[in-house]
């Protein structure tokens, strides 16, 4: 089997927006007139050492330096204060630093880092809540992925799915635990925050199953979210769903799926569950560009402990995607697991080192065909 070589294409994962909350603090650059406009940005790169045992390319041993789960980006912000209105609007840009010849034959030698908009659109805040309209994440699965614990570290990585010399990101726990929700054209609108309880809920730009599909509607997500602080901790549960109807000329394809979670903090101790369950999203990143049959049925979970003390924070975590018919194996059925211990340790409120295992494990249709080791250090600088 050879290396999907549309991974390497296709998940150029940018998940800026979901580790803005992470980084420590924003630099103004102007206010003035009621009219603020501030910078944000992550850079972060990792030695890693994978032993990979089966697989589409056989045992190997691969040594690299590239990034980890998170792209290296920069951001801009604007806020503006209009009557009883605020306005706002966020544009984010990053770069991968995995630029080398691992896609050789491909794209060929030398750099070839470019800048990718994952985010550009505009906001609207009043009484009423959050009008939202632009481009920005998905909302189905959002908190899945933004309460991974490993975020900000590396994850995993497989040749089935062609991650050990990817040109862009690691997974973190994508394909192992939840799906990706791909940056898509959007108006959604947020709730305004009621005893705790915040709806989010939108119309997406659809994806198409084929080249000559017919959608009628667009894509309906939703999610409901609902957090209390109490003392020496805080409690957060989330629901949410999505639709979407495709037609083609030979079947009509109803991708749907539901997912949800719930994180609970006792002093430096952090425990968090989730899950998801669909059909027809595709296997990894959800429906962007792999909207598939209803035959492709997809579910999965996370399950992940961490406890802070001082400038340290240490994190076990488990989780695994199961599919059926998956679209990038030739409709064989999957099961992706992913193992990791991560230490991370705060040199200051902008530096962050990272040591990381994980262990990654697929099999196909019952049958063992690909483990992998992945060691990584590394650092995380934000501003």
């Amino acid at each position: 089997m050879k290396n999907n070589k549309l991974l390497l294409t296709l998940l150029p994962l940018a998940l800026s927006s979901l580790a803005a909350s992470q980084a420590s603090a924003t630099i103004e650059l102007y206010n003035q007139d009621g009219t603020r406009f501030s910078t944000d940005g992550l850079i972060n790169a990792f030695y890693t050492q994978s032993d990979i045992d089966g697989g589409p390319n056989g045992d190997r041993d691969q040594a690299r330096v590239r990034m980890g789960f998170l792209p290296n980006w920069i951001a801009f912000d604007v806020a503006k204060e209009a009557g009883d209105l605020s306005l706002g609007a966020r544009s984010s840009f990053w770069v991968t630093i995995n630029d080398n010849d691992v896609v050789r034959g491909a794209e060929g030698l030398g750099t070839r880092s470019g800048i990718d908009v994952r985010q550009f659109y505009g906001t609207v805040d009043g009484s009423f809540g959050q009008v939202l309209i632009g481009k920005d994440f998905a909302l189905f699965g959002r908190t899945n992925i933004m309460s991974d614990e490993l975020l900000l570290g590396h994850g995993q990585v497989s040749d089935t799915l062609g991650l050990v010399d990817g040109g862009n990101v690691s997974f973190g726990n994508i394909g192992s635990g939840y799906l990706y929700p791909f940056p898509v054209a959007q108006i959604s609108y947020r709730t305004p925050e009621r005893a705790g309880f915040q709806l989010a809920a939108g119309i997406m730009d659809p994806n198409k199953s084929d080249a000559g599909s017919s959608e009628d509607l667009p894509r309906f997500e939703a999610e409901l979210t609902w957090a209390r602080a109490f003392d020496g901790g805080s409690v957060k549960t989330w629901v949410g769903g999505l639709y979407q109807s495709s037609e083609t000329d030979t079947e009509e394809v109803d991708s749907s799926g539901v997912a949800g979670g719930a994180n609970l903090r006792l002093g430096g101790l952090s425990l968090t569950a989730s899950g998801f369950d669909g059909e027809g999203l595709g296997t990894v990143a959800g429906l962007t560009n792999l909207v598939t049959s209803e035959d492709n049925q997809v579910s999965g979970y996370l399950t992940q402990a961490s406890y802070t003390l001082g400038a340290n924070r240490f994190v076990l975590s488990y989780g695994e995607n199961e599919s059926s018919d998956d679209p990038l194996l030739g409709g064989a059925d999957a099961e992706y697991e992913n193992t990791a211990v991560a230490w991370f340790h705060d040199v200051n409120d902008n530096l962050k080192l990272v040591a990381e295992l994980n262990r990654t494990e697929v099999t196909l249709d019952g049958a063992d065909f690909e483990e992998t080791d992945t060691i990584a250090v590394g650092a995380v600088l934000t501003w």
